[in-house]
C-alpha cells in the first residue's frame, strides 16, 4: 500500500467573523467614518441610477449597491499614500478612497459635508455622466475612474485587466523604500482569469506588498460562481500560491475593515502579497436600475434574504446600539447627502428644450470640446528639452565597425549607471550570459535588484511593467523574448499600456520600452517569428522604432528612454550577429523623434523600409542595372512618428515607392503605410504604391518552406526591376 502524508498551504488562510464584543470595543470614531461611507456610497449610486434610468449616463452604470460595506471597510484601512485600482463596477472604491483622501481624519456624521467632499462628488458624477469637468475629462465614464493624486489608480473595464498593474505599483513602492501598499479590487469572474492567476505568483515570488481584494458577488453577470468555478471558496486561490488569505462577510463592514487592517499589517511588515474574499451581494443587475429577477436568473426572494444583511442597515443599527449616532442623526445624514447630489445635479442638468415636464439633459456647456477627443493620446515630447539630440550628419563623435549585439547591452548599461530610475525585466535576461542572445549581458551583476528576472507570464510582467511606468517613480524595460508573445500579452500591451494616458484624461506619463525580436530566417516557425510592426501601428498609443544599423540602435534607445511614451524598440536575429557603424564610446545622444534616414540617394524609386530589411534593400539596389532607387530607413513607424517631409520629398522626385518588409502578408506593416501614402502623395504618384512582403502563412521550420515564406534579396530585385520598367 502507498503511504500517504497530509500536506498544507505554507500560508495561512481564515475565515474572520466579528462578534457582538467587536462591535462594542471599536472605535467610535471608526464606526461613524464607516457609516459615512456606506451612507455616501448609497446615496450616490442611487442617484446615477437615477440619471441612468433617465437615459443621462451614456453607456453603463454598473452600480454597487449593496456592495459598499467592502470598499468602505478596506479603504479605511488605508492611508492616502496607499493605492488602489479595481474594475468597471468601481464607483464605491473611488468614492471611498477620494474621500479618505480629503479626509484622512474621518467625516462626522454630524457636521455639514464639507465643500471639498461636494466638489469630489461632482466631479465624480461628471466623469460618469461623460463630462469635461470629470477626472478624467469625460474620457472615463462610469468604468474608468482615475484620480492618481488621491491614490485611485484607475479602475477599468477589462475583467482582471487591473491586477498586474496593481503589483507593478506595489513593486514601485518596495523598490522606493517607502511603506505603501496597494489594493487591487477584482470580481468573482476575475479570479479566473489568466492574469490574475499570473499575478499572484508573481506577486508572491517577490513579496509585493499588494492586496488582491475579492468581491465576490455570487455572479458574473447571470453565471453563478458555483457554476464557474469547482471551489467557490474563492479565497482558496490565495494558499495555493503562498499567499496568505482571509474570507470575510462583505455585508459586515466591520469584519472586511478587521480582516483588511491585518492584510495591511502583514503587507507592511515585508511579508509579502494577501487575499481577502468579501462575499457581498449587488442588488441590481450587471448594469443598470433593474434588480437581477427581472432578468430571470436569481429569485425575488434570495434578493430580500440578501437585503436582509443590508450594511447601511447594519452600520445604522450598530450606530444607535452603541448610542454613537440615533437613528433620526443617520436619516439626517442621509439627507443632507441627497441634498448635495440634488445641488450637483442642478449644476449639471437643465430641462430639455421642448421635452416632457420633468425631462432633462446635460447642459451643452458642459460636454468636452469636440476637438479634445485626439489629445493626449502620447507625450507632447517636452521631455525632450535640453536633451543632447543629433542626427548622423551632425553626430561629431568617433565611429567604429561595431557589432550590433555588443551595443544593445553597452546602452542600456550606460542609462541605468546615469539613471537610477531604470529597471530591466523579462525571462531569462538575467542569466544565460544576458539572456538568450546576449542581450542583456552584465546588467544583473552591475546593477542588483533592477534587473528582474520573471516567471513565464507575459501578461503579468507585461501589467506589472505598466504599473511601475504609470507610478511614474521608475521607468521600465520590457523584454518580449520574441514578438509572438505579444499576443499573449495583448491586454496589457493594448488594451492598458497603450491606452491608460488617453483614457485617463490625457496626462499621465507612461514611459515604458518594450523589447522584442523578429526570429525570421531562424528556424523558429510560426509562434516565434512575427514581424510586430504592423499590429503595433494599428494600435493607439505606441511609439515604435526600429534601429537597423548599431548607430541608429543607440540613439533610437536613448530617445525611448528619454520619451514618455511606450515605445516599442523592434530587434532583428540578423543583425545581432552582424557589424556596422557605431559609436566608439559616445553612448549618450538620441536620434530626433520622427526623423527617417536616406540611406541611398536615387531619382527613379523610393524604396521605404526599416530594420534588417534596410541592408536586403541596399543589398538589392546594388544589384540592379540602370536603375536608381532611393532607400529610406524610417526609423520611426508608428503614425504620431513616420517622417512625412522626408518621405514626401522622397514621392515627389522619383513618383514611385516600394515598400520593402519581411513580415506576413496579414500583419503587414506596409499595408497601412501604402494607404497613408495614396492618400496624402496620391497626385505625385505615376502607379499605385508597391509592397514587398511576406507570404500569407507564418513561416515554417523547415528551412525551404521558411524561406519561401519570407522577404530575400531576389524578391526586392524583382519587383524593383517590375516596376522600373
Amino acid at each position: 500500500m502507498p503511504e500517504y502524508t497530509e500536506l498544507h498551504a505554507a500560508s495561512g488562510w481564515h475565515e474572520l467573523r466579528t462578534t457582538d464584543a467587536d462591535w462594542r470595543q471599536a472605535d467610535p470614531a471608526l464606526l461613524k467614518n464607516l457609516f459615512v461611507h456606506v451612507a455616501l456610497i448609497r446615496v450616490f449610486e442611487e442617484y446615477v441610477l437615477d440619471l441612468a434610468r433617465k437615459g443621462l449616463v451614456h453607456g453603463p452604470a454598473h452600480s454597487s449597491i449593496g456592495q459598499e460595506g467592502g470598499a468602505a471597510g478596506a479603504v479605511l484601512a488605508l492611508r492616502p499614500a496607499d493605492t488602489i485600482n479595481g474594475s468597471h463596477r468601481g464607483h464605491h472604491q473611488f468614492l471611498s478612497k477620494a474621500l479618505g483622501y480629503l479626509a484622512p481624519g474621518g467625516v462626522d456624521p454630524e457636521e455639514p459635508l464639507r465643500p471639498e467632499v461636494k466638489a469630489m462628488l461632482r466631479r465624480t458624477l461628471a466623469e460618469i455622466c461623460g463630462l469635461a469637468e470629470g477626472y478624467c475629462r469625460g474620457r472615463g465614464g462610469s468604468m474608468h475612474l482615475c484620480w492618481r493624486e488621491a491614490g485611485a489608480m484607475g479602475t477599468n473595464a477589462i475583467v482582471g485587466g487591473a491586477v498586474p498593474q496593481a503589483a507593478g505599483f506595489a513593486w514601485a513602492s518596495k523598490q522606493s523604500g517607502d511603506d505603501a501598499v496597494s489594493v487591487t479590487f477584482l470580481g468573482d469572474g476575475a479570479v479566473n482569469i489568466g492574469s490574475a492567476l499570473e499575478t499572484f505568483n508573481l506577486a508572491a515570488a517577490w513579496r509585493l506588498p499588494v492586496c488582491f481584494f475579492v468581491e465576490n458577488n455570487q455572479y458574473a453577470v447571470a453565471t453563478t460562481v458555483e457554476e464557474a468555478t469547482g471551489d467557490s471558496r474563492l479565497s482558496a486561490r490565495g494558499p495555493g500560491f503562498g499567499i496568505r488569505s482571509w474570507r470575510v462577510d462583505g455585508m459586515d463592514p466591520l469584519a472586511v475593515h478587521l480582516a483588511t487592517v491585518q492584510a495591511v499589517e502583514h503587507m507592511r511588515a515585508g511579508h509579502g502579497p494577501t487575499l481577502i474574499e468579501a462575499d457581498v451581494y449587488r442588488y441590481f443587475h450587471q448594469n443598470g436600475p433593474f434588480p437581477g429577477s427581472a432578468f430571470g436568473y436569481r429569485s425575488k426572494d434570495e434578493e430580500a434574504a440578501w437585503k436582509a444583511r443590508d450594511p447601511l442597515d447594519a452600520m445604522v443599527r450598530r450606530l444607535a446600539e452603541r448610542e454613537l449616532l440615533t437613528e433620526a442623526g443617520c436619516e439626517k445624514f442621509l439627507g443632507q447627502a441627497k441634498d448635495a447630489l440634488k445641488e450637483i445635479g442642478a449644476a449639471l442638468l437643465e430641462p430639455l428644450p421642448g421635452g416632457k415636464r420633468g425631462e432633462q439633459r446635460i447642459k451643452p456647456a458642459l460636454w468636452p470640446d469636440p476637438d479634445f477627443v485626439d489629445v493626449g493620446i502620447r507625450s507632447d515630447l517636452k521631455e525632450f528639452e535640453g536633451v543632447r539630440v543629433v542626427d548622423d550628419e551632425a553626430f561629431d563623435g568617433e565611429l567604429a565597425e561595431r557589432k550590433f549585439i555588443e551595443v544593445i547591452p553597452e546602452v542600456m548599461h550606460r542609462r541605468m549607471l546615469t539613471d537610477d530610475r531604470i529597471v530591466v525585466l523579462g525571462e531569462d535576461i538575467h542569466k544565460l550570459g544576458g539572456g538568450t542572445n546576449g542581450a542583456t549581458k552584465g546588467l544583473a551583476a552591475a546593477f542588483p535588484g533592477r534587473v528582474l528576472g520573471t516567471p513565464i507570464c507575459e501578461n503579468a510582467f507585461a501589467g506589472l511593467a505598466g504599473g511601475i511606468a504609470v507610478d511614474n517613480r521608475f521607468r521600465p524595460i520590457v523584454e518580449l523574448m520574441y514578438a509572438d508573445f505579444v499576443w499573449v500579452a495583448a491586454d496589457q500591451v493594448f488594451n492598458q499600456i497603450g491606452k491608460v494616458r488617453h483614457m485617463f484624461g490625457g496626462d499621465i506619463d507612461v514611459p515604458l520600452v518594450l523589447r522584442t525580436k523578429i526570429a525570421m530566417g531562424a528556424g523558429y516557425g510560426s509562434q516565434h517569428s512575427m514581424d510586430p510592426a504592423g499590429i503595433f501601428a494599428t494600435a493607439v498609443g505606441w511609439r515604435i522604432v526600429a534601429p537597423s544599423t548599431p548607430f541608429d540602435y543607440v540613439g533610437l534607445m536613448n530617445s525611448a528612454l528619454t520619451c514618455n511614451d511606450p515605445v516599442l524598440v523592434i530587434e532583428h536575429v540578423d543583425l545581432y550577429k552582424a557589424t556596422g557603424p557605431g559609436p566608439a564610446d559616445d553612448l549618450d545622444y538620441c536620434l530626433p523623434v520622427g526623423k527617417a534616414s536616406v540611406k541611398r540617394h536615387g531619382t527613379d524609386l523610393t524604396v521605404l523600409t526599416y530594420s534588417a530589411m534596410t541592408n536586403v534593400a541596399l543589398e538589392a539596389a546594388g544589384q540592379l542595372d540602370g536603375i536608381d532607387p532611393e532607400v529610406v530607413d524610417l526609423r520611426w513607424l508608428d503614425r504620431a512618428s513616420l517622417d512625412w517631409d522626408t518621405i514626401g520629398e522622397s514621392v515627389r522626385k522619383t513618383n514611385n515607392v516600394v515598400i520593402v518588409e519581411q513580415g506576413a502578408a496579414g500583419t503587414s506593416y506596409g499595408a497601412w503605410l501604402a494607404d497613408e501614402i495614396q492618400r496624402r502623395l496620391f497626385d505625385w504618384l505615376d502607379q499605385p504604391v508597391q509592397r514587398v512582403h511576406g507570404c500569407e502563412a507564418a513561416p515554417s521550420i523547415s528551412k525551404v518552406l521558411e524561406q519561401a515564406a519570407i522577404t530575400r534579396t531576389p524578391d526586392v530585385v524583382e519587383t524593383l526591376t517590375r516596376i522600373a520598367q
